[in-house]
């Protein structure tokens, strides 16, 4: 039976600026479907998002008032993505807004290149596609509009210098996504369905609160060069909470942005006019 309720589908829901929407949006008066991989990719750096994660999550999002189907999927898995999909609508009856956020990064030297930069690409760029083909009809369906927000980064606006397979897969992908949106805001607008990307600065999350990361921000500190010492924000904040992430997103996908699509939204604390 159709809720009243909005509903969003939010990929890498078990930590981080996933966690952090789903909460946010159950505090507004959604409904939550979300899907996290719960389990490490071998070629990356640092540990993924845990069961225990995900149901921090479930609890977080109903204390903030809003109800949730959250299962562990991989957004590089059609099969996975159409069973959330499915037990999510079979719960609720709708889907209005789909934050397409799961990401994975490696900046660390070592491990197979090759791997790297396919792992890289599937999860970052190919899942983000993968995700709104699967769920997109079902935002369709309910002849309602709604708003599809895909989460790239400020990779995705500016390049910088690196040699590292992962860094420059990370980048490619970040920017592929843009293109992603700007044909589907083009192609469904008729439908009042609007597609952005948020490009995010660094934010506080398990991508960026490893030992891996930890190390690459010390070498910075010393004046050592490499893509932590890159990353300068204009304004005196050298990281960003995911819930601030989750506040502009809340009012992007919010009938008061109901006018803005095709753009590319910076959240970076001024990186992008370094």
């Amino acid at each position: 039976m159709e809720s009243g309720r909005k509903v969003a589908f939010i990929t890498g829901v078990a930590r981080g600026q996933g966690r952090a929407h789903a909460v946010k949006l159950a505090s507004r008066g959604m409904d939550i479907i979300g899907l996290d991989i719960c389990e490490d990719i071998e070629s990356m750096d640092y540990p993924n998002a845990t069961e225990d994660d995900l149901r921090a999550t479930v609890k977080a999002v109903e204390a903030a008032g809003g109800a949730i189907v959250a299962e562990k999927g991989d957004v590089r898995s059609y099969d996975d993505l159409r069973r959330v999909l499915d037990h999510g609508v079979e719960r609720f009856g709708r889907v209005d807004v789909l934050l397409a956020n799961a990401g994975i990064i490696r900046l660390s030297p070592g491990g197979d290149r090759d791997r790297t930069w396919t792992d890289v690409i599937d999860v970052n760029l190919t899942g983000v596609w993968r995700t709104i083909e699967v769920v997109l009809p079902a935002i369709r369906a309910g002849e309602r509009g709604g708003s599809i927000v895909i989460t790239s980064s400020v990779a995705g606006l500016k390049g910088g210098a690196n040699d590292k397979a992962g860094g420059q897969a990370y980048t490619a992908a970040k920017r592929g996504l843009v293109g992603l949106m700007q044909v589907l805001a083009n192609e469904y607008a008729g439908e009042r369905i609007r597609v952005n990307t948020i490009h995010p600065t660094g934010v506080l999350s398990g991508m960026t609160l490893n030992p891996v990361m930890e190390e690459l921000h010390a070498q910075a500190a010393k004046g050592e060069q490499n893509p932590i010492s890159q990353m300068r924000n204009a304004l005196p904040i050298d990281i960003l909470r995911a819930e601030d992430i989750a506040n502009a997103v809340a009012w992007l996908v919010s009938d008061e942005a109901a006018y803005i699509t095709g753009i590319q939204l910076p959240l970076d604390a001024g990186f992008a006019v370094r």
